[in-house]
């Protein structure tokens, strides 16, 4: 059973590859952008960077959608972004993971085993991408803010980099290597 979390800043190709990849595999795909708050929604229409404050309860409830995938012995790709550390923890253990570094939620639920694939890339191609993004809630102008904001994963966490400058079957290919090469 794998949980696999496809992150990045905005316009790195989150919701492209992860539901490309849970298609391909026959695995459930979630995208976070969908369980934002309609309060956050507007905030980062109106180009209004979300704080830490805004991002914990949707990242808690992502952690509940990953946690019943895991109960129900579900494999499923989640695209968000998880740009900081304390993001991907709350992701692994869920509110827990705010008042320690202890991988046991209360309860004596053991952490989420996540597969954390971050894609990078320069920043003038995300650029790039985004400006011939139509209907999204995401501005172009909050870019800079989103890549001041990556802390991106490194060992220990669980995670792979991935370069956006590849092609698509070429990325979800180098996942599926990741993931079944564990």
């Amino acid at each position: 059973m794998v949980l696999l979390v496809v992150m990045g800043v905005s316009g790195s190709g989150k919701t492209t590859v992860g539901s490309r990849l849970a298609a391909k595999l026959g695995w459930k795909f979630y995208d976070a952008d969908d369980y934002h708050s309609p309060e956050n929604k507007k905030k980062m229409a109106e180009g209004i960077p979300l704080n830490d404050e805004d991002r914990i309860p949707w990242l808690c409830a992502l952690h509940d959608v990953l946690r019943r995938e895991e109960a129900s012995r579900q494999d499923a790709v989640l695209a968000c972004s998880a740009l900081k550390k304390i993001y991907r923890c709350v992701l692994v253990s869920g509110a827990s993971a705010l008042a320690s570094n202890e991988t046991e939620r209360p309860g004596g639920n053991i952490a989420l085993k996540i597969l954390f694939v971050h894609l990078d890339g320069p920043i003038d191609v995300i650029a790039r991408r985004l400006e011939k993004r139509r209907g999204h809630f995401m501005p172009p102008e909050l870019l800079k803010s989103q890549f001041e904001t990556l802390e991106p994963p490194r060992a220990p966490e669980n995670c792979i980099t991935v370069s956006i400058e590849k092609s698509l079957p070429e990325i979800v290919l180098e996942i599926e290597h990741a993931i079944f090469s564990e």
